[in-house]
């Protein structure tokens, strides 16, 4: 595999050697603020975009999800509360959000206020003129920010964590090492790097360090950032829950023999490609999550595992079923806008389009180490349909 090299990434290359870890490679395209694609905010969510969300579809989604948001707000013991949503994307999430709890519960509104967490400056100029005109507190901070002066609320994490840069490694038939990315006769390539060593394997305990029957070249992702993350978003919080929507398989599925080449793949115009070499910073690069890995991450930076459930399961128990059956009624004599919301709620619990998303549940412990004892019916069973 070898592709040609933007001037601005052989530079940085070259001053690195020739070649740098992968996890830095895909720092630089993704999060770069000249040249990254999210980092120049030049990412375009949506069905015209280069990729599509569950709230780029339209509000159903969020309408969906505020009832939780709400249920988990009440319950957090402060007269002062705050909904944050890292990594917000364009915006639409976090407008959808304030606009129908202004309308559904004002009294609440009232006391809330939206936090939006993005670290790259491109991405949050989409994102203001998105929320221009929004009738509730809004403000834009960091981790480091919130660290200072914590706040009592709800984090929203939605496809977050799959953007997180990742390092891959390789089994080259006799050791496991590191994936670099180098220039190589002028070209951009993926080659092996170091050894992995004794402590690198305590920092991926959910691969298993035998070859288990995988091939040569056979290689995946692993997320060493999720501790940092996980870290930084509890110390934001006094007290409150974490909901985390994201793509991810079991380690055993995740690092199967059967899976060669990992789970990283990269989007634009609608299309997904497995290479990730390609115009880099004018692609969207995502990995799956492993989910032993995010709960020993969550797990170790203090949040309580609260549980967990596939977005269709979840949006099922947080009345999808009624809302799709009420649809004749609330668009009768309008037929396209009813079909459009068909197709989305259809798509949200669509198990090949994102009804396999995982959602998963965190507390984090008021002071004093209680943990909160909270109803989620997102995490409930969903009620039997006919």
């Amino acid at each position: 595999m070898s592709v040609s090299v933007p001037a601005w990434l052989a530079d940085r290359l070259e001053g690195a050697g020739g070649s740098v870890p992968f996890g830095t490679f895909m720092q630089w395209a993704l999060h770069d603020p000249k040249h990254g694609y999210y980092g120049s905010g030049r990412a375009r969510i949506g069905p015209g975009g280069d990729f599509a969300t569950s709230p780029s579809l339209g509000s159903e989604f969020s309408a969906l999800l505020l009832p939780q948001l709400i249920e988990w707000l009440e319950q957090l013991p402060s007269e002062r509360l705050s909904l944050l949503e890292a990594g917000p994307g364009e915006g639409q999430l976090a407008s959808q959000l304030a606009l129908e709890l202004v309308q559904l519960r004002p009294d609440l509104a009232a006391r809330t206020e939206l936090v939006l967490l993005e670290p790259n400056p491109g991405m949050a100029v989409l994102q203001q003129q998105s929320l221009q005109g929004v009738p509730l507190s809004v403000r834009w901070t960091d981790w480091d920010a919130l660290h200072l002066a914590p706040v009592t609320g709800v984090v929203v994490a939605h496809e977050v964590l799959d953007a997180l840069p990742v390092e891959r490694v390789l089994w080259d038939g006799a050791s496991w090492r590191w994936q670099h990315v180098a220039i190589d006769a002028g070209s951009l390539c993926l080659v092996a790097g170091p050894v992995l060593t004794p402590q690198d394997w305590d920092r991926i305990p959910a691969l298993d360090s035998s070859a288990g029957g995988r091939e040569p070249g056979w290689c995946t992702e692993v997320h060493l950032g999720l501790g940092t993350w996980f870290q930084a978003c509890a110390a934001a919080l006094r007290e409150g829950v974490l909901l985390v929507m994201d793509y991810a398989l079991e380690a055993r599925r995740y690092y199967a023999a059967s899976r060669p080449d990992g789970t990283l793949m990269a989007y634009r115009d609608q299309q997904a490609m497995a290479d990730p070499l390609q115009e880099p910073g004018s692609w969207d690069l995502t990995a799956h999550l492993c989910l032993e890995a995010v709960r020993a991450a969550a797990l170790g930076a203090g949040w309580t595992v609260l549980g967990e459930r596939r977005q269709g399961e979840a949006l099922l128990a947080l009345g999808l079923a009624d809302r799709f059956a009420a649809l004749g009624e609330s668009c009768a004599g309008n037929l396209p806008e009813g079909l459009r919301r068909r197709e989305q709620l259809l798509r949200l619990v669509d198990p090949l389009a994102t009804g396999d998303f995982r959602w998963l549940v965190f507390g984090r412990p008021r002071p004093g180490g209680l943990v909160p004892s909270l109803t989620s019916r997102c995490l409930q069973d969903p009620p039997p349909l006919g």
